[in-house]
């Protein structure tokens, strides 16, 4: 990093006088280890599966850098999904190299050294200066905390120049500045991959993984418990979020990802996330969201509620066809079936229930092929993988995945919709500007199906009861 990166506009120089003050008169840090990573073992026998993979080859795989959200501020870092999953790591600035030798691979951790305070940089960096933006791990530590040897990130370039492409992988997307040190024409098909091997080692969650969207899962339960509490005051859909998300850095890393908060017609935006109108008391409230845990796995739960405590015939109606097609899908999670059995499942649910509805002419003829009408109204598929991704080993292959087979260890969201649009004239003017969607989040088990999420109402009856009671919790308290 330059110097001029590490200081501002608005610094005035340093004195030396005040450099050799600042660095000087500081305790010596106590000689303690640091803790081992929980889990450490897992991490090991992750990058042992790795290895076996790619026998010979060089494997980068990057954590990526702070992310400018505006002049010298960054957004807040969260490591990158591979590079966690087969180190523990979650400091920025840092590379895995897994580097062969005989038919194995030696692990390194190319980080940040941590200078200490009797460095210049300790004052002078306010990017990386542990004054600004407190002690990194350093080469020792990381040693001793991931039981992987480390080296200085600086030494990375020069430790690569050596390597020709062909006998190299490296994960991209994730590190500009590495991105730019490897670019080679004609590696991105080997690559890619790699991308999709680590995708694919992520499948089948062990139970150590299990255990942590448990957590993630439970905390997002309270999110909702504290939504729903919030409801009798909350005037926007700003508000709502701003509760989850408070909940979410509480007994979590963060939001797994951007809450949902869609009143009356917005929920018929499946990815709305301005979260700016003001809700009304006879309105839906979609609220589509998720706790990232303190180890990265994340929860993705929605629940659709009736924000006045009681839905309407209509909003029933359609909120009754979604719940349906949800528990027809639960039937078909199981080990063996399809990976897209539980959303053909769900599709003939909804299909004959807009027949009914009159919304749909056929429902037979909307499912073939060759048309599938029902898209109009319901727009995605059930179901995706779900782990330290909300949309969970995106890189895997097609067989794999969306069209290979559920075994146990997988988890996945179950998650039917239906959105009719305000402007949607083949659509009954009472229903218009409804929009209903119910997920969960299920482990595929050797003998079905565990729905992680059951404990948040769902069903129509115990979601009024649930509105309803928190309702009157807070009339009780004025």
């Amino acid at each position: 990093m330059s110097e001029e990166q590490a200081r501002a506009a608005h610094d005035v120089g340093t004195p030396e006088n005040l450099l050799k003050f600042m660095t000087s008169g500081w305790a010596l840090p106590p000689a303690t280890r640091a803790p081992k990573v929980e889990g450490i073992e897992r991490f090991a026998a992750r990058r042992d599966a790795l290895s076996a993979a790619f026998p010979g080859e060089t494997l980068i795989v990057p954590t990526g850098r702070e992310k400018t959200r505006a002049n010298d501020t960054a957004y807040r870092f969260r490591p990158g999904t591979d590079f966690y999953y087969l180190t523990g790591n979650t400091e920025p600035d840092n590379v895995l190299v897994l580097v062969p030798r005989g038919g194995t691979h030696d692990a390194l951790l190319y980080c940040e050294p941590n200078p200490g305070k009797t460095d210049a940089t300790f004052f002078t960096d306010r990017v990386k200066g542990e004054l600004w933006v407190g002690p990194r791990l350093g080469l020792p530590q990381t040693e001793q905390r991931f039981g992987i040897a480390a080296k200085p990130l600086a030494e990375l370039a020069g430790d690569l120049a050596d390597v020709p492409a062909q006998q190299r992988r490296s994960l991209r997307g994730i590190d500009p500045e590495l991105d730019a040190t490897l670019a080679v024409d004609g590696d991105g098909e080997r690559d890619g991959a790699f991308a999709t091997f680590l995708s694919e080692l992520r499948l089948i969650k062990d139970d150590l993984e299990v255990r942590e969207l448990r957590r993630a899962i439970a905390a997002t339960q309270r999110g909702f418990d504290d939504v729903v509490r919030a409801l009798p005051s909350a005037k926007t859909e700003r508000y709502v979020e701003g509760v989850f998300n408070f909940r979410a850095r509480v007994d979590g890393n963060d939001v797994g990802y951007n809450t949902i908060a869609a009143s009356g017609a917005n929920a018929c935006t499946l990815h709305w996330t301005r979260n700016d109108r003001t809700i009304g008391d006879d309105e839906l409230l979609l609220l589509d969201a998720g706790v990232e845990a303190e180890t990265l796995y994340t929860a993705d739960i929605t629940r659709t509620v009736p924000i006045g405590g009681r839905f309407t015939p209509e909003q029933r109606t359609i909120y009754q066809l979604v719940y349906d097609a949800q528990q027809a899908a639960f039937a078909k999670c199981a080990p063996g079936n399809d990976f897209l059995e539980p959303n053909r499942a769900a599709m003939h649910v909804l299909a004959h229930g807009l027949e009914r509805l009159g919304i749909l002419p056929s429902a037979e003829d909307a499912l073939r092929d060759e048309n599938l009408f029902y898209k109009r109204y319901s727009l995605h598929n059930v179901s995706h993988m779900l782990g330290l991704d909300v949309h969970d080993c995106a890189a895997a292959r097609a067989e794999t995945y969306k069209f290979g087979a559920l075994r146990a260890g997988m988890v996945l969201t179950v998650e039917p919709g239906l959105y009719f649009q305000p402007d949607d004239l083949t659509v009954p003017a009472k229903y218009r500007g409804i929009g209903v969607r119910i997920e969960d989040d299920v482990l595929i088990t050797e003998s079905g199906v565990d729905i992680l999420s059951a404990a948040i109402p769902s069903a129509p009856d115990a979601v009024e009861a649930w509105v309803q009671s928190a309702r009157e919790s807070a009339a009780s308290s004025r």
